[in-house]
């Protein structure tokens, strides 16, 4: 009698990664992994690094090897638009993209979750802000800066003031952007600072092995809300003290966690909840 058992036939398992140069620093694989277990999905997530002269080569191939989508960091958010295929309108306006789906029918749909990230990080940590209710700081004109930008202005903020150490890069956002930024010498950011219900730090000053950030804070009132995009530390010397000038005070973490939730929910099929246990894995 003849063996009529079929041999196992493959399981294609949704395969999704972050590119980057260099990419081993990344705490996305960590998040993205927490979820796909916390879920019981039989999916992979995995850093990649690629070098910018092989960006084009690498997107290209990675659909065929069975890759749903990526996440892409420093220094290839803004490269990525010229190879996308299909760019959202957000993604257009910052100028950048972290988020990518390879669609089903071969092309890719490149987004920016950066800014949803942002003011989801804020709603949850303090319910309370009314981005209406006053002007916002912003402090550094970078490609971070730029996501903040546009959700702030998105939001309601009344007023977008903003300082860069090179004024040139905050002329050009304002440029892009509109007549709600008013643009201040880097001198006087800390004069920027009063009357403002939202300061926003999204330079690198304060971060470990960077310089501090020398932006005088005199002008803070209480009650207004200072958030950093910086997370390591978790509480930046910007936030300490604006914590201690009476400020609602949200680390940047958040901002890293919420940016990922929309690609994960697109690659894998789950909207994934942003809660103190990932922190916590994010930390260890």
């Amino acid at each position: 009698m003849s063996d009529t058992t079929q041999p196992p036939q493959p399981r294609n398992h949704p395969l999704a990664g972050v590119i980057g140069w260099p990419i081993a620093h990344s705490r996305s694989p960590s998040l993205h992994g927490h979820w796909l277990q916390r879920y019981g999905i039989t999916g992979y997530y995995v850093p990649l690094p690629v070098m910018p002269e092989h960006l084009a080569e690498v997107l290209r191939v990675m659909p065929r090897m069975g890759f749903v989508g990526a996440n892409v960091t420093i220094p290839h958010k803004e490269s990525v638009l010229a190879l996308a295929d299909v760019v959202t309108d957000r993604a257009a306006l910052i100028g950048a993209a972290n988020t990518l789906i390879f669609r089903a029918d071969g092309k890719i749909h490149a987004d920016n979750t950066d800014g949803y990230g942002f003011i989801a990080n804020i709603r949850q940590h303090a319910p309370d802000w009314r981005p209406e209710q006053g002007p916002a700081a912003l402090i550094g004109a970078g490609g971070a800066a730029r996501a903040v930008v546009a959700s702030l202005l998105e939001s309601g903020v009344p007023e977008l003031r903003i300082a860069n150490r090179t004024r040139i890069r905050a002329e050009q956002i304002k440029a892009e952007f509109g007549a709600k930024l008013v643009v201040y010498d880097w001198a006087e950011a800390g004069n920027m600072i009063e009357g403002a219900t939202t300061v926003v730090n999204a330079t690198s000053m304060g971060m470990e092995g960077k310089p501090p950030l020398r932006v005088p804070l005199d002008a803070l009132s209480p009650g207004t809300l200072a958030t950093d995009l910086v997370y390591t530390p978790l509480i930046t010397p910007f936030l300490a003290e604006a914590q201690a000038r009476g400020c609602q005070i949200v680390d940047g973490l958040g901002m890293l966690l919420h940016q990922a939730a929309p690609g994960f929910e697109r690659w894998f099929g789950q909207r994934p909840e942003v809660d103190a246990a990932l922190r916590e894995v994010l930390l260890a």
